[in-house]
């Protein structure tokens, strides 16, 4: 059953973002938040992984607001190779930072629980997921932002 909704959605997928530069900036933040969401499988402390399953529930809500870039993006300068179109450059690099920003993010939730095993002190850590959240969210916003201008 898993397998025909994967495949729909796969289907979906390629319509609405292509398989260009569009399509992998949504997947490598789809993957980034896959990321982050294997590392609270390991988190033992309580208060760490509350904290870290909070920022998570933050960062899911992105999903859709880049994926709504995505498909935008697609529709105005569709790609099907990896040149970004020019028009929408700084769309991309915002897209592009988005994902590294959730990388570090991701980095940075694993190096909270490290320090919460081995100190039994995370709060440190849980500043800079935190901190680092906030940034994934401004460069998501950055990018809603610079469509918006392109299309008026």
């Amino acid at each position: 059953m898993a397998f025909f909704a994967a495949a729909r959605q796969g289907r979906k997928d390629d319509a609405e973002l292509g398989s260009g530069v569009w399509r992998r900036a949504h997947d490598r933040f789809r993957r980034g938040l896959d990321r982050y969401h294997q590392i609270l499988e390991g988190v033992d402390d309580d208060a760490v992984y509350n904290e870290l399953t909070e920022l998570a529930n933050e960062l899911v809500q992105l999903l859709p607001r880049v994926r709504t870039v995505c498909v935008a993006a697609q529709s105005q300068s569709p790609s099907e190779g990896l040149d970004i179109p020019g028009a929408l450059l700084q769309v991309h690099r915002a897209l592009s930072r988005a994902g590294n920003a959730l990388a570090t993010t991701a980095e940075a939730a694993a190096m909270a629980r490290l320090d919460g095993e081995r100190w039994g002190i995370a709060s440190a850590g849980l500043d800079n997921v935190r901190r680092r959240a906030g940034v994934v969210a401004e460069d998501v916003a950055e990018a809603e932002r610079l469509l918006g201008a392109t299309s008026n």
